[in-house]
């Protein structure tokens, strides 16, 4: 008898992979604080909250990360053209 996963749990987990959590500490008070925060609204625990958070700062970032607009990029595009450089 093996002590790993089975191929069926394997797949399970993988499937799940969203699923899976890890710990992060922060200082109490900001947990304090926090918690006040989230007192009467939909959030039901400070790691749901915390997790919201964390994923409107990353996607803020991501949507910064693009260089040109699509107005800017369609202009630079008419650029290269004017110049002989794109069909």
């Amino acid at each position: 008898m093996s002590s790993g996963k089975s191929r069926e749990s394997k797949n399970t987990d993988d499937k799940n992979d969203e699923k899976k959590y890890t710990t992060i500490s922060i200082p109490t008070p900001l947990a304090e604080k926090i918690k006040k925060r989230i007192e009467g609204t939909g959030f039901h625990s400070l790691s749901s909250y915390v997790t919201y958070v964390l994923r409107e700062v990353l996607s803020g970032t991501e949507e910064e990360e693009e260089a040109f607009s699509k107005e800017d990029e369609e202009k630079v595009k008419e650029r290269l053209r004017a110049l002989g450089y794109l069909d």
